[in-house]
């Protein structure tokens, strides 16, 4: 997401290729980034990721997803019958591709009847458009909604959902998790270092660095309330001092500690640079001890609760 606004794509490029090189098979991309871009930008992401998979479409898994804005029409935004029609056509011509492994809502839209949707969803899986179909940002209720309307009708259900979730963001933990796990759905969450919060990218008393997610334009408010509080820099500051004495990169135990949770099958990595890789995919070769699995607990355990003070 962070393609073509806060880099471009000769960056994007090496990316992706240190990327591949470390292994990567999966791709999530959206129709409405780059992150921070706007309807002008809308599909700039999609573009570059398809330039670069041209020759090797299949080696990799590419999830993309609609719901967002992507045009100035009343019906170029949601989860309506026309908009996902419309938008997976856009992608698949952006992305170079005849198929999409992973199609994804975007957010919840509650102006649409989940029927409508799904089986708008479940027409894109029998036209070979798509060959599996996921959600992100849904609240547990309205996944589990869409579960039992999908076996009641017979349409393709959810196989995955894609939420926040990261050593300051555990909400999940409580609801969502546990009905993924009883309902056999892959967690891919995203944010796991909490937009650089984790990886000691940002000090307290400093303000948001210029490019990053908390400035740029549209998401940069939303990132500085998601994270940017007193209550978030202690936990950050205690959690430098665990990774320290563990021997253990900040950036590479928080997406650990991610990849070890149960319910998760695999992280999502965002990268503005190649070299910001190297700590991240390390953690797929840590195997994180009980003792210190233990004190991240207890360190972050304030962080599943939604209504925890700050």
């Amino acid at each position: 997401m962070t393609f073509g606004l806060q880099i471009d794509e000769l960056a994007a490029r090496t990316v992706l290729d240190r990327a591949a090189g470390g292994g990567i098979t999966f791709i999530d991309t959206a129709d409405v980034y780059p992150l921070g871009g706007g309807v002008d930008l809308a599909g700039t992401t999609e573009e570059i990721v398809g330039r670069w998979l041209k020759g090797r479409r299949h080696e990799f898994v590419l999830a993309t997803k609609c719901f967002g804005r992507t045009g100035s029409r009343a019906w170029d935004v949601g989860n309506n019958r026309r908009h996902v029609i419309d938008a997976i056509d856009a992608s698949l011509r952006r992305l170079g591709t005849d198929y999409i492994d992973l199609y994804q809502l975007h957010q919840d839209d509650p102006e649409t009847p989940i029927d409508e949707t799904l089986g708008a969803l479940d027409d894109l899986v029998q036209s070979g458009k798509v060959r599996y179909i996921g959600c992100s940002n849904f609240l547990a209720y309205r996944l589990a909604r869409a579960l039992g309307r999908s076996e009641t009708l017979g349409l393709a259900r959810f196989d995955s959902v894609q939420p926040r979730y990261n050593l300051l963001f555990r909400e999940f933990e409580r609801d969502l998790f546990p009905l993924c796990l009883e309902e056999g759905l892959g967690v891919i969450p995203y944010n796991p270092l909490a937009g650089g919060m984790l990886s000691g990218k940002h000090g307290r008393g400093q303000t948001p660095a210029q490019g990053t997610r908390f400035t740029i334009p549209n998401a940069g408010p939303m990132y500085q309330d998601r994270y940017w509080h007193e209550r978030e820099f202690d936990a950050v500051e205690a959690f430098q001092k665990l990774a320290k004495e563990a021997g253990i990169k900040p950036a590479t135990l928080a997406v650990a500690w991610v990849l070890a949770q149960p319910a998760v099958t695999a992280p999502i990595l965002g990268a503005s640079r190649p070299d910001q890789l190297d700590d991240t995919l390390a953690a797929a070769d840590v195997k994180l001890e009980d003792d210190l699995l233990h004190k991240l607990e207890e360190l972050t355990r304030e962080f599943r609760r939604g209504d925890a003070a700050r």
